[in-house]
C-alpha cells in the first residue's frame, strides 16, 4: 500500500496492463472508461473521496478500463490480492455502486438514469463536464440535456 498524488487528466491505468492494483480516494475524483473502436469513450464508473475504482479483472489479465483523475487527487493505491486487505465501507461501496449501474442500464429509461446518477453521486454532477455524465448514462449530450430540462420541470 502507497499513498500518491495524481495531476488532473494523468492516465493511473492504461488498457492492456497487468491489472494488479485498486485505488482508493483519499481526495479528489477518478474514472474508468473503455474507448470502443470508434474511439468514443464509455465511462464505468467515478470514484470521490472514501471510494475505490479498479477493473474487475483478475490481477494477473491485462485490465479493460483506463484509469484517469478528473481532478487532482490523493490515493491509496493497494496491491489485488485473493484476500484483500482494504475489507470495509469502501469496497463495500464500490461493489454497491456497480451492481446498482448494472440494474440500473438493464432495466430503467434514461430519465431514470440521470436520477440514479443525481442519487448515487450528488456532489459529482458539479465537478465533471456534462459530456461524461451523458457517457456514464450511455446517452448523448444532446439527450441528457433535454433530461435535465424535464428533470427540472417535473
Amino acid at each position: 500500500m502507497k499513498t500518491k498524488h495524481i495531476r488532473k487528466g494523468e492516465i493511473i491505468q492504461q488498457r492492456g496492463e497487468i491489472n494488479s492494483k485498486v485505488f482508493h480516494v483519499d481526495k479528489g475524483l477518478l474514472r474508468s472508461y473503455s474507448i470502443d473502436e470508434k474511439g468514443r469513450e464509455h465511462i464505468f464508473m467515478f470514484a470521490a473521496e472514501a471510494c475505490c475504482i479498479a477493473d474487475g479483472q483478475k490481477p494477473e489479465k491485462p485490465a479493460e478500463l483506463f484509469i484517469d483523475a478528473i481532478e487532482d487527487s490523493i490515493v491509496t493505491i493497494y496491491e489485488k490480492e485473493p484476500e484483500p486487505e482494504f475489507k470495509g465501507n469502501a469496497y463495500i461501496q464500490m461493489i454497491y455502486g456497480l451492481q446498482r449501474r448494472v440494474i440500473m442500464l438493464m432495466s430503467s429509461s434514461a430519465i431514470e438514469r440521470y436520477e440514479s446518477f443525481l442519487e448515487t453521486y450528488p456532489d459529482i454532477a458539479q465537478r465533471v463536464p456534462q459530456r461524461m455524465i451523458a457517457s456514464y448514462l450511455g446517452i448523448t449530450p444532446e439527450s441528457l440535456s433535454k433530461i435535465k430540462r424535464k428533470y427540472r420541470n417535473s
